[in-house]
């Protein structure tokens, strides 16, 4: 393993990158992603990375590029955020369709409007339909870990992979982070094969037609090779853990033996939540916390498994869904334990919208409202956390 060295999260992101062997870069600049391809454009202008680095004229392009060269067997990389992502969209489904391996970085913010560049989850929670294995980073280690895992992971799936990283509270902070050695590396991610890609010396069809007769078992295809997906990344990640001692797990947890309460939530907040759990445990109180590392495919049976049993559980959601039956991760949680026997009573919080700051002190509160569950049915649906009035 290598040493520990102090990177801005960007950068760090950009080198694992870059130790990848990607053979093809598209990126158009969006804040707050644009310093991982702005890097990786240096280093392809330095010599230090032999790939080809296409600027365009827009996200939807980028994409587009990604496509093409996935297509023809190439290992490929692209970055966006926020209008970025929603201007990929209808690319989006068809890479996960022609089930193309590509690898990309969301480093997530809010969606307009109001304009702002600051951080949330409205941006990937628009992609929960479009066929992507996704993966949530907490820290700088582990946006890197998850660049090498997202491509071992993609190249055996056939499928596309989106890391999402928190915009500028992860991305731009400088970090301890420990690269994997080249020659380690070199042992977990293979060289790129792929039995079918584009070849003048052996025509295929990539992106015909899907006429009524066979669209439905197309979509059937994907929805199975999505399934499938879930024992590679298991396997991808005991595979890391036995190189590096780095483990990784679908549902993450802290202080969950014992647990009566929990919160659960996805990305860089979630270490401000575990000092609440240190906080309340000092004081006697039986929480814990759960985070969700793999959120396509959903992980249902460890979700269920990692509850134990507790008796209510707060989400906090990072994105509204308006006038719905909760926030996108609180709407999934529910049909999760509805087709369980685990009922325990969940408390849906909106919180950290555009970056708006959410303390320690903001959890023990959500952590006292879950604990309240206990004793009477929350009023609402879910609660949009810290609105000033």
């Amino acid at each position: 393993m290598g040493k520990k060295v102090a990177k801005e999260v960007s950068i760090a992101v950009a080198e694992a990158v870059a130790q990848c062997n990607v053979d093809v870069i598209s990126a158009y600049p969006i804040t707050p992603q644009t310093h991982i391809v702005e890097h990786l454009s240096e280093l392809v202008a330095n010599g230090e990375l032999d790939a080809e680095f296409v600027p365009v004229e827009s996200e939807h392009a980028a994409l587009s590029v990604c496509i093409g060269a996935a297509a023809t067997g190439a290992r490929v990389f692209t970055s966006t955020a926020s209008q970025g992502l929603l201007l990929m969209y209808e690319n989006l489904f068809i890479a996960s369709n022609y089930r193309l391996p590509i690898v990309m970085v969301i480093a997530n913010r809010s969606i307009s409007g109001p304009i702002s560049i600051w951080n949330d989850h409205s941006d990937v929670m628009t992609t929960r339909d479009a066929g992507w294995i996704q993966l949530f980073a907490e820290n700088g280690q582990e946006a890197v870990d998850l660049i090498y895992q997202a491509y071992r992971i993609a190249e055996k799936c056939l499928l596309p992979v989106a890391v999402n990283l928190d915009g500028f509270t992860l991305t731009h902070v400088v970090e301890p982070i420990e690269f994997i050695d080249d020659e380690l590396l070199k042992k977990y991610l293979p060289p790129l094969k792929m039995k079918y890609k584009l070849d003048p010396r052996n025509p295929i069809t990539i992106g015909a037609i899907g006429i009524p007769e066979i669209y439905t078992e197309s979509k059937k295809a994907q929805d199975e090779a999505l399934k499938a997906s879930y024992p590679v990344i298991l396997r991808a990640w005991r595979e890391f853990a036995r190189l590096t001692g780095r483990k990784y797990n679908p549902v993450e947890t802290y202080y969950m033996e014992d647990a009566e309460v929990a919160l659960l939530i996805m990305g860089s907040l979630a270490e401000t939540a575990m000092n609440a759990v240190d906080y309340l445990r000092e004081k006697g109180k039986r929480v814990g916390l759960l985070r969700f590392r793999l959120w396509r495919p959903f992980p249902q049976r460890e979700f269920i498994k990692a509850i134990g049993k507790v008796k209510a559980l707060g989400v906090v959601d990072r994105a509204v869904s308006h006038c719905s039956t909760g926030g996108p991760v609180g709407i999934e949680v529910r049909s999760a334990l509805y087709q369980s026997n685990k009922r325990p009573r969940v408390v849906n919080f909106i919180a950290g919208l555009s970056g708006r700051d959410v303390t320690v002190e903001d959890f023990v509160e959500m952590f006292e409202r879950t604990y309240q569950a206990l004793k009477e049915k929350p009023k609402a649906a879910y609660e949009i956390y810290g609105v000033k009035e």
